[in-house]
Order: structure tokens, then C-alpha cells, then sequence
């Protein structure tokens, strides 16, 4: 079959492993971005560090385009329990080069199915994304994430929403 114009590129997520490791640290967000995610090496090097967090890699058509992490314990993102099973979502970007193209929004989905396969017993999806931060809310909540309302204070750049999206 051959593409067209309008097809949207393949996005998938993968484990961040040794692999990948060298084309993920050229990932970058925009200087304002860097208030709200941090850079890349210490997110790997933490989760290295930090016995149920996965590093993951977003692929554009087998190309490292963006990065997240998935927390086991989502009290370790939020710091507060949940009555159901839940993950955390921690470091999500995309690539300063790709945004602006929808690739966050096909990303979300791909995690969210990911998250199907290698954790069917997690029922909720928790993260915290700062009050100035009106894109990614915009994103998270096109994304089916609710806002509860709760505001987390000890983030480095400011208050901090928490949000939780119901895992199928």
C-alpha cells in the first residue's frame, strides 16, 4: 500500500535499553520546557537507581523522538496511595524537533496500551503536571486524564496538578 499525505507516522514505545540509550540522550525539550521536565541522562540514571521505574523510548518509525517513565508505585510520583492498583507517569516529552505534530497525542495512546500488556493489573495512571504548564494539562486532559483538583507543593518549578486517567 503506498502512504499518503495523511497517514500519521508509526508511534510506539519501547524499554529504554542500553541499546537506545546514545539517540535518546540527543533528545532535548525547548528552554522554557526545561522548568517542568528534566533533562534526560538524570532521568535514565535515576531510573537505573530505582527498582520498579522503566525507562521508555517513543519511536517515530524506529526513530527516538521522545522519552517517559513508568513508575511500579505510583506513591513514588504523587506521594499519597490510591484505592486501586496505579502507576505513575513521570519525565514525559517529546523532542523539541517533533513537537508541534500530534506526536504527543499518538504517544499517550500508545502508552496507555503498552501499559495493557506489560501491567494488566494497574487500573489508574497517576502524574503531576505544573500549573504553568497549560499545553501538556491540554494534553493530559484531551488524553482522558482527570484533574482532581489536588494541588502537589513540592515540585522544583511550582504547584503541581494531579491528574489520574482509568487504565482499561
Amino acid at each position: 500500500m503506498i502512504a499518503t499525505m495523511h497517514e500519521l507516522p508509526a508511534i510506539r514505545v519501547i524499554p529504554a535499553t542500553s541499546e537506545w540509550r546514545s539517540a535518546l540522550l540527543s533528545l532535548r525539550v525547548t528552554p522554557p520546557q526545561r522548568d517542568f521536565v528534566s533533562d534526560i541522562a538524570p532521568s535514565l540514571a535515576d531510573a537505573d537507581n530505582c527498582p520498579g521505574s522503566t525507562p521508555m523510548a517513543i519511536l517515530r518509525n524506529d526513530e527516538p523522538v521522545g522519552y517517559y517513565r513508568i513508575e511500579a508505585n505510583a506513591g513514588s510520583v504523587v506521594a499519597c496511595d490510591f484505592d486501586r492498583p496505579a502507576l505513575g507517569l513521570r519525565s514525559f516529552f517529546i523532542d523539541h524537533r517533533w513537537q508541534g505534530q500530534g506526536l504527543a497525542s499518538q504517544a499517550l495512546a500508545a502508552l496507555i496500551d503498552d501499559l495493557a500488556i506489560r501491567h494488566p493489573e494497574a487500573r489508574l495512571l497517576v502524574l503531576l503536571v505544573n500549573c504553568r504548564n497549560l499545553g501538556a494539562l491540554r494534553l493530559y486532559l484531551r488524553a482522558h486524564f482527570v484533574d482532581t483538583g489536588e494541588l502537589y507543593h513540592g515540585g522544583r518549578s511550582g504547584p503541581q496538578h494531579l491528574l489520574w486517567r482509568a487504565l482499561p
